[in-house]
Parts: structure tokens; sequence; C-alpha cells
């Protein structure tokens, strides 16, 4: 069993000679915004796993321990950087967007009740459906960050959207049909 002071001084060789490769791969996950730092991460990383408690468990696999720390913690930023937009204004936005895919465009406009029939068919999608819908269409996630986030590889995560909209699309046709 590694005791506590063997793993301190392993994460202490692995940070110093690594280092610069966990910037590298932190900025690698990042690239796309000009507001959060690579080394910035590293480093509350670095401090959060120096930083534990005696109980611990010892850490086997220094190298993945840490790469698996830093990529939660790049998804958690991501994650509260999302909650961080004005979702009431930007959902109206995202929802007139979609109805797009369905209704076609408009230049009035879409009706409410347009909207509420689509809004109806988007809940009662089954989970998955929903869930990737929410994500990609309203909630602004790429499929990369989704992917990362899940473990869901991209094309598994493009058939389930592909598959949820074609869904909707029936659906929302046969709302049309008993209509008129």
């Amino acid at each position: 069993m590694v005791s506590d002071s063997e793993n301190y001084k392993n994460l202490r060789t692995f940070f110093n000679e690594e280092y610069h490769s966990l910037k590298t791969y932190t900025q690698s996950r990042i690239d796309d915004a000009s507001d959060r730092d690579a080394e910035d991460i590293v480093q509350d990383v670095a401090l959060k796993l120096f930083s534990r408690p005696d109980t611990a468990s010892p850490i086997h696999n220094i190298a993945g321990f840490v790469y698996n720390s830093i990529r939660n913690r790049i998804i958690d930023i991501m994650r509260t950087k999302k909650e961080q937009v004005h979702i009431e204004n930007d959902m109206e936005t995202k929802l007139s967007r979609f109805t797009e895919l369905f209704y076609g465009k408009s230049d009035n406009g879409y009706s409410e009740d347009m909207k509420k029939e689509l809004k109806k068919a988007i809940i009662n999608l089954k989970p998955v459906y929903r869930n990737i819908i929410k994500a990609i269409d309203f909630e602004g996630y790429t499929y990369s960050e989704l992917s990362m986030q899940t473990g869901i590889p991209k094309g598994t995560l493009m058939s389930q959207r592909h598959r949820a909209i074609a869904i909707l699309f029936k659906e929302l046709e046969t709302k049309k049909e008993t209509k008129n």
C-alpha cells in the first residue's frame, strides 16, 4: 500500500516533469475560449490533488489520475459557463430557430400554438432523444463537447439527434394533418 507521503512525492515528481505537457493538454481542450487559462486549470487541479485528505485512497496510476482530474475540471468549467448564459431570452430565440426545422422559414415569426406543439413533442420524446435535442439545440453544446462529457461517440450523438428530429417531424406532421 502506498503511503500519503509517497503519493505526495509521486505527485510532486509527476507535476515537475510533466507540467508543460499538462498545460499543452489542457490548452488543447479549451482553445475555443480566451477567458480560461490552461495554467490556472493545471494549478487548480494540482492544489486539489496536493490537498487530498490523509484518508484518501492511494494513487496507483499517477498520470491517469492527474489527466482525468484535469479533464473533469475542464468539464466543470464548461458546464458552469453554459449555466451563466441568459437562458430565457436565448431559449425563445433557439426555439424559433428549431421550429424552422419543422415549419420552414417564416417572415412574421411562429404562432404560439406551433411553439407549444413543438415543446410538447420534445417533452414527450424518450429521455435519450430529449436530452440530445436540449443539449445541442438549446444549450449550445457541440457534439465534441457533449462527447467529451458523456463518453458517447460523436457519430452516435449525431444519429440520436437525427432520430429525435425524425420523430418530432413525424409527430408534428400527424398533428398538422389532424388540424386540417
